[in-house]
């Protein structure tokens, strides 16, 4: 009786094991044909209820592990005295569709929190999707090799890791012209879908062509994002433009500081002019010092709200800078075009409005809007022989979303430019026709070219650089917009000192006229 009662445990055990196998394989059959079928499919519930199907899952050994011919999962029993973990798609049974390897390493750091709290056995499971069906994808972009792999740990959210989850796929194509990011889908990150594509926590590497690596600081799916890039920037280019913007930047926020410093000594003579230009500097400055903290705070060490916010931050100092830049062209456009002697109530106060109202609310409508504009920006490169790739060690926190790059950035600076450099046009034509009438001698010529200078300057022409980014312009235009606009804050301090300067020296010359009238009477 004994030996039968055991005989029969054991087949229970069989069928209960077999039963719960089943489950989960009916589970991955009944999504795939739900892929198929035309109607949009409830994706959260059909993946949630798989990873509950797999970590409920029984079955003897160590692992289990189930496929279909685009789902692939697997299931490990872990103890607390877990050491790591490979898993490589080579060593597994292959999926008939799955042309290319993948792999994924674990630290065994993974199960410190979990065993923590609980001492008994854990569930590590891995979701292999090879299709796009459950997930959404931006009309401009693309996952590499349509992969999409995923990993959850029994008992808890595993995130913030010291040493981050290893995640590797092979290609067998070109990445020319893409810029290519790990991404992890980042559940409620969408208003029409169930989530979005994120790169938060998540470093790019390319140990070779055909390889991409992914290291993560937390466990989700994952899967590697292709977008289409602009002109990639040359790789051997990157650390002396990162100097130049450094050093620059610098220069710039000291000379901006300088500048507001002795605005400030001396604001008693201040008029509404200085105070459009101080306005402009501190535009200036914001914008340098938002510039320098985006890259480390691009970094995965970071929470993804701060590098949110340091986007919208560098965002709106940007558009503040362009803003008070347009008004500086129109400023100019009332002082030589319309009168000269103008007066309008309450006027500066009128411009601090727009030239920092105006931003504010853009910035705001965007971040209530969809807060996911903002974020980590990788910059593309392109190697020795042109080959685009996308490197996420190298990024910043910027705007994500293509419309509002090309609305209300490349949109908003390039009106601001044109506007100004008509004004600047009709400016030298004004200044060439009192030269004219006057018949200054030649030292008036050096003067006048310094005036030209100034307001070029003032008037951020210098930004339509931005505009040349291709083919033979790319180098130069790279390195003349690094240098001219790292130095801007620096530039507008020169034309401060050489504004009071001349100011000075004109109440000088008044003083001594005066003194010598009074002498001859």
């Amino acid at each position: 009786m004994d030996r039968c009662g055991t005989v029969f445990l054991c087949l229970c055990l069989l069928m209960s094991q077999s039963r719960t196998e089943d489950a989960s394989l009916r589970w991955m059959k009944k999504m795939e044909m739900i892929a198929k079928s035309r109607s949009p499919p409830p994706s959260a519930e059909l993946i949630h209820g798989l990873e509950l199907s797999l970590l409920n899952a029984s079955f003897r050994g160590h692992n289990l592990t189930l496929q279909t011919p685009t789902i692939q999962t697997l299931a490990f029993k872990l103890g607390c005295n877990f050491s790591g973990l490979s898993v490589n798609s080579a060593a597994l049974e292959q999926v008939p569709q799955a042309q290319t390897q993948h792999a994924m390493q674990f630290p065994a750091e993974l199960t410190r929190d979990a065993c923590r709290t609980r001492s008994r056995e854990l569930r590590l499971i891995c979701i292999y999707f090879f299709s796009t069906r459950f997930f959404q994808k931006d009309i401009n972009s693309s996952l590499l090799n349509n992969y999409i792999l995923g990993a959850q740990l029994s008992h808890g959210h595993v995130r913030n890791l010291s040493e981050p989850v290893n995640i590797s796929f092979w290609h067998n194509q070109s990445l020319e012209g893409y810029m290519v990011t790990c991404v992890f889908w980042k559940e409620g990150a969408s208003k029409n879908h169930w989530g979005a594509w994120s790169p938060e926590g998540c470093h790019t590497e390319h140990p070779s062509a055909s390889q991409v690596l992914c290291r993560c600081n937390h466990l989700t799916y994952f899967a590697v994002l292709m977008q289409l890039s602009p002109a990639p920037v040359p790789a051997e280019l990157l650390a002396p433009l990162t100097y130049i913007s450094l050093v620059g930047c610098s220069i710039s926020i000291v000379a901006s500081l300088l500048t507001l410093l002795l605005h400030l000594h001396a604001r008693k003579h201040s008029d509404s002019i200085t105070g459009i230009h101080m306005n402009l500097q501190a535009s200036v400055l914001l914008l340098n010092v938002a510039f320098l903290l985006s890259p480390v705070l691009a970094t995965s060490l970071v929470s993804g709200s701060a590098c949110i916010a340091l986007a919208a931050t560098l965002h709106y100092a940007l558009l503040s800078c362009l803003t008070w830049m347009a008004i500086e062209g129109f400023n100019l456009y009332l002082l030589l075009v319309r009168v000269y002697n103008i007066y309008i109530r309450r006027y500066v106060l009128k411009l601090c409005a727009v030239g920092w109202g105006v931003p504010a609310f853009l910035v705001l409508l965007l971040l209530a809007v969809k807060s996911s504009v903002y974020g980590i920006h990788g910059i593309p490169l392109s190697d020795s022989q042109g080959n685009s790739t996308g490197f996420q060690n190298v990024s910043i926190c910027w705007v994500q979303s293509r419309w509002v790059h090309s609305v209300l950035v490349m949109g908003y600076a390039g009106l601001t430019s044109l506007f100004n450099l008509v004004v600047l046009v009709w400016a030298l034509r004004v200044l060439r026709r009192l030269r004219e009438q006057e018949k200054a001698p030649d030292p008036r010529a050096c003067r006048d070219t310094v005036t030209v200078l100034g307001l070029t300057v003032l008037l951020g022409t210098t930004w339509t650089l931005a505009f040349f980014s291709f083919d033979i312009f790319l180098l130069p235009q790279l390195f003349l917009f690094t240098i001219f606009n790292s130095l801007y804050g620096f530039f507008l301090f020169l034309w401060f000192c050489s504004q009071r300067y001349r100011s000075e020296a004109k109440e000088k010359a008044e003083m001594e006229t005066f003194s010598s009238s009074q002498t001859a009477q």
